[in-house]
């Protein structure tokens, strides 16, 4: 594992080790006191100064890029030169460009790209799937999504601000973080997008990069997507939730909140309360695992991921266009 971040304190590294087949042998970090304090926290076997050097370890059959989107490409390429899989933190890379690279150079090389979307494995939007798919909504007519956060207190430090809006570190703004994951299950659910166009202004002037979106994507089947996205809303106006309305009725869910999902129709209202696991990224680790092995096959590669980096880059297009003229 590359990076020793918050992410991988719950979320992901205990996975790694609970699932049978998969064990969590070495850790770096470009901050090598982090590297040893967290191997030694975990009682993880290896140690690295240089993150190159888990990639280089005999022991590491694949890797984990747990880092910040901005190194993703560079550590993704030298364990692909090594001829070993990896399987890399969300969004895939800075860019569509860098994803279609790291792709590019794992074909060539023959090994597998892994991306933590790990929402296309999860028991919650299984069950949304399942109730898209059983025709109990009749035709679909539009999809509507709305995430509108508040600023966190780290926001309003101009000096040193979250590497989250950082764009050479993180890509953008907060919507590479957040709004991804809305888009990547979008397309889980109902398939690549035919067209996408965006709009993004940065209203609060707390950072440089957008904080607010508006969105419009037609999916297959000429199903029109309409998407808000907003970072410093009161949080008494906070949103997170997706409907999808068709002739016959309508699913509600969230993206983050895990709230109940809802099945609406005329005569009936059904809802859907469904716990999440303690290691939120097991099942999709799980399913990667399994692919390893030859028993299964992971949703979230680096063709599937790259399909969302591409959506995001031209969603911002207008954004950086504006950004580039002031």
């Amino acid at each position: 594992m590359i990076g020793v971040g918050n992410v991988t304190e719950k979320k992901s590294a205990p996975a790694l080790s609970k699932i049978p087949g998969s064990r969590l042998v070495a850790v770096g970090n470009r901050t090598p006191e982090r590297a040893k304090a967290y191997a030694e926290q975990h009682g993880i076997t290896s140690w690295h100064r240089d993150p190159v050097d888990v990639i280089r370890n005999p022991n590491v059959e694949i890797i984990y890029i747990a880092t910040p989107p901005g190194s993703h490409m560079e550590y993704a390429l030298a364990a692909i030169r090594e001829g070993k899989p990896v399987y890399i933190e969300k969004p895939m890379a800075l860019t569509w460009e860098e994803c279609q690279l790291i792709n590019e150079a794992a074909a060539k090389q023959g090994v597998s790209v892994y991306v933590a979307y790990y929402r296309r494995a999860l028991e919650y939007f299984r069950k949304v799937k399942e109730l898209i798919e059983s025709g109990q909504l009749g035709k679909l007519l539009f999809v509507n999504v709305k995430q509108h956060f508040p600023a966190r207190p780290q926001d309003h430090n101009r000096q040193e601000p979250p590497w989250h809006v950082i764009p050479e570190i993180s890509g953008g703004g907060y919507f590479h973080d957040v709004g991804c994951h809305a888009l990547d299950i979008l397309f889980y659910f109902f398939g690549d997008p035919l067209e996408v166009a965006g709009f993004a202004a940065n209203k609060g002037g707390l950072y440089e990069p957008e904080d607010t979106l508006g969105v419009i994507m037609r999916l297959p089947g000429n199903l029109l997507v309409t998407g808000s996205w907003n970072f410093i809303t009161p949080d008494s106006f906070r949103r997170d939730q997706v409907e999808v309305v068709g002739e016959t009725g309508k699913v509600k869910f969230s993206i983050f909140s895990f709230a109940p999902i809802t099945l609406v129709k005329e005569d009936s209202h059904e809802s859907f309360d469904i716990v999440q696991p303690e290691h939120i990224q097991m099942p999709l680790i799980r399913t990667i695992v399994e692919e390893l092995k030859g028993t299964g096959r992971c949703p979230s590669t680096g063709e599937t991921a790259a399909v969302t980096s591409r959506a995001m880059d031209q969603i911002l297009d207008n954004f950086s266009l504006a950004a580039g003229n002031r």
